[in-house]
């Protein structure tokens, strides 16, 4: 790292940043939080983040490979790249049940840090960029932009998280959604029964298949579904049957094991009744892979600001969900802390909603944006080379990556 005076003087610029922008920022938070979208309709919120990174000097592209992304960049290339990512979508009928007002404004705070960082620095330094994400929920907004190669160039990303405990490294399992349609024979269900194939039957039959399977899962695999289409009369037998899954485990190699145990169950409901199968696979977001040398960094400074990290392993290291966060960290080091925004309320509750709204979760917020800008200026600073090579070197080995 450069020096320790220089350090310190960078320090105190970041956090006296995020201060002094603390009321324009809650603005926006409440702006995101009051006007809900659902995945892929973020419009509004896509305009008041953009014209807020415009106003603060930042080469913003909006509308960046799908309706409401942006990229927002400060600096310059041949230096670090430090990926901040915003997340704004909500949830169908219960609003920010996810917090990502929060997410978008804790990463809107530790984007203008870094800039500050990078003001005394020098643009020579590098760059940082904000990512705009649209369609966390369900929606698989980031894996879009990874294919679009939206992070190439990008050497570390960051996002964090509101949750009701903090958290560095959170255990997110890999998802892969699949809607299975079974095809029967319909027929009077009184005069001729005989002369039908019921495809109820058979997703009922798979259903309970899926369901005896439980007993050989692993206890951190999970697979739950529900029946969309189950006939259309009493009297018909239904000739179109459908089924809609999730199936989650910890890793990409054991969802995939897991994904061919129901792909059987798939096969043998419809053998037993005479009926066709058919699957399409949908979202498949994967499993989270924290880089333990940038969340190093990140736990230092966070910290040094009081944060205490849960240490209870029936909390700290329980499955919390899925997100598409986990592809983006398949392709560049990344890190998605979690963080306690003063509620015992579980996300996607209509509880978590209102203290994602409320005054108490501007703190935490604040807090965890001086983190992150810190956490991207240290791997900023001159002399830090080792830091990145580092990271670069355990990501690379992770994923059986050579140089």
């Amino acid at each position: 790292m450069g020096s320790a005076a220089d350090w310190n003087s960078i320090r105190e610029k970041v956090i006296a940043r995020v201060d002094s922008s603390a009321e324009d920022l809650n603005k926006i938070s409440q702006e995101i939080w009051s006007n809900p979208e659902l995945k892929f309709e973020e419009h509004h919120a896509h305009k008041i983040l953009t014209d807020y990174l415009v106003k603060e000097g930042f080469k913003v592209e909006g509308n960046f490979i799908l309706d409401t992304g942006f990229r927002a960049t400060y600096g310059s290339d041949g230096g670090v790249n430090v990926c901040v990512i915003c997340e704004y979508d909500a949830l169908p009928d219960i609003g920010h049940a996810c917090g990502h007002n929060l997410i978008a404004e804790c990463g809107i705070g530790a984007g203008i840090a870094i800039k500050a960082g990078l003001e005394i620095l020098g643009e020579q330094a590098g760059k940082v960029t904000l990512m705009g994400t649209p369609a966390e929920e369900g929606g698989g907004g980031k894996n879009v932009m990874i294919d679009a190669k939206a992070f190439e160039g990008v050497d570390v990303a960051m996002m964090a998280h509101g949750c009701p405990f903090y958290a560095p490294r959170p255990k997110f399992l890999a998802i892969q959604q699949i809607k299975i349609t079974f095809t029967g024979k319909s027929a009077h269900a009184a005069a001729f029964p005989w002369e039908g194939r019921n495809a109820l039957d058979a997703a009922v039959m798979c259903y309970q298949a899926i369901s005896v399977l439980r007993q050989q899962m692993k206890p951190d695999w999970r697979v739950h579904g529900i029946f969309t289409n189950g006939g259309v009369k009493p009297n018909i037998i239904p000739e179109e049957a459908e089924l809609f899954y999730y199936m989650r485990a910890p890793t990409k190699v054991e969802l995939d094991v897991l994904i061919q145990k129901v792909l059987g169950c798939i096969d043998g409901a419809a053998k037993a009744t005479s009926c066709e199968a058919n699957y399409k696979l949908g979202l498949n977001d994967l499993d989270v892979v924290t880089n333990k040398g940038l969340i190093s960094i990140y736990e230092k400074h966070a910290q040094n600001m009081g944060v205490t990290f849960e240490t209870n392993p029936s909390i700290r290291d329980a499955a919390v969900g899925s997100t598409d966060m986990g592809n983006v960290s398949y392709v560049v080091p990344s890190i998605h802390p979690l963080f306690d925004i003063n509620t015992d309320a579980p996300i996607h509750s209509r509880e978590f909603t209102a203290y994602a709204g409320a005054p108490t979760a501007q703190e935490p917020t604040l807090t965890q944006a001086k983190a992150l800008a810190l956490t991207g200026l240290e791997l900023l600073m001159p002399g830090n080379k080792q830091l990145l090579e580092d990271i670069r070197k355990e990501f690379d080995e992770t994923f059986g990556k050579s140089k």
